[in-house]
């Protein structure tokens, strides 16, 4: 590693994008995620990339389609209703089984919401980002050196497994400042592309990039051996940090921004005599279920901790069997729990578990 340096977390994550070997950006300025675009506007053709502004969201993420069909790293960001626009485009990526790294910096909602903080796009991100059955790789960062590792992360991961690859940040992540190193020599792994469309030179057939089928065996066959590969992912692919867990009685669980805040109260709560601890999950696709129903072995209670209405609390709800009480702490439309606020959830699931 490098030397250390003061960065916006937008701009941290361009940066890692280029040393990762991204050649290619397409997006569109949305709040609060326009430095990125900015960043790479920049930066990129410096780099000896392409960088583009589509006229819409819409063209951005065809794009995308085009250059990774073409075996590019390739990269676009958005913030809530601009992924939303992207969803369709989201689709056909996973129906064609391309590589791309999509980054989404939430804001609040439903619709144009605020230009605040927020983490309501989880649902959408984890279980609905577009029509079809399919998957996207979701990771969560919860500091901005940490958004620059998982830029790598994500890249490589989606090359690995063909597929695109979510960055699942927040208007904080995205905004704030933190020192972050850069590797000095980036070790970006390279992956053999050969159903890339980059012309058959007369040495191969050609190869096509689709994700229309109208023979509904040939489709469902596909869709069975893609399902397969995201079983593999979920077996291997599972991520996420401890902190103070290992005696917890209350487990809170809670990514991004979130987490950082409910670390705080987890060191106030055990100056109180209470055992509390975090799960952090950092791949939010797939989930850290494996260690959620170990830890529900041994603890009373669960706290989900985020900045919505209550998305993530089902998936804690199912990976724990709902075999212990899970409660919630949240706040909404932009606005941020308060460690104080983490407590008492903590407090009250302590007195609450059976």
């Amino acid at each position: 590693m490098g030397e250390k340096f003061l960065m916006k977390g937008n701009e941290a994550l361009g940066e890692a994008a280029i040393l990762a070997g991204c050649r290619n950006f397409f997006g569109y300025p949305i709040t609060p995620q326009t430095e990125l675009a900015a960043y790479m506007a920049k930066k990129l053709p410096k780099a000896g990339g392409t960088f583009l502004q589509a006229e819409s969201e819409i063209a951005a993420i065809n794009m995308v389609y085009g250059a990774a069909s073409a075996g590019q790293r390739v990269m676009t960001s958005s913030s809530s209703p601009g992924v939303s626009l992207k969803s369709e485009g989201m689709s056909y990526l996973a129906g064609s089984d391309l590589p791309a790294l999509i980054v989404n910096v939430q804001r609040g909602g439903p619709g144009l919401g605020g230009i605040q903080p927020a983490q309501s796009d989880y649902f959408q991100a984890t279980h609905g980002p577009g029509h079809g059955d399919f998957r996207l790789l979701v990771f969560a960062p919860s500091t901005v050196q940490e958004v620059v590792d998982t830029v790598f992360l994500a890249f490589e991961k989606a090359d690995e497994y063909r597929m695109p690859a979510m960055i699942l940040a927040d208007g904080i992540l995205g905004q704030m400042m933190e020192p972050v190193e850069f590797p000095e020599h980036a070790q970006v792994k390279q992956f053999d592309k050969p159903w890339a469309t980059t012309g058959t030179q007369g040495k191969r057939k050609k190869n096509i990039i689709n994700s229309l089928f109208l023979q509904p065996d040939e489709l469902e066959i596909i869709n069975l051996k893609r399902f397969e590969r995201y079983q593999k992912i979920v077996e291997n692919e599972q991520r996420w940090e401890e902190f103070m867990v290992d005696d917890a009685e209350v487990v809170v669980v809670a990514y991004g921004a979130s987490a950082r805040i409910a670390k705080n109260a987890i060191r106030s709560a055990r100056e109180k005599g209470i055992k509390a601890g975090l799960i952090r999950p950092i791949s939010l696709w797939p989930f850290p279920e494996k260690v959620l129903r170990e830890k529900a072995k041994t603890a009373k209670a669960f706290v989900s901790v985020e900045l919505s209405m209550g998305q993530m609390i089902n998936d804690v709800r199912l990976a724990i069997e709902c075999s212990r009480p899970v409660y919630l702490c949240n706040r909404v439309g932009g606005m941020v729990m308060t460690p104080d606020e983490v407590e008492a959830v903590i407090v009250k699931a302590q007195g609450g578990a059976k």
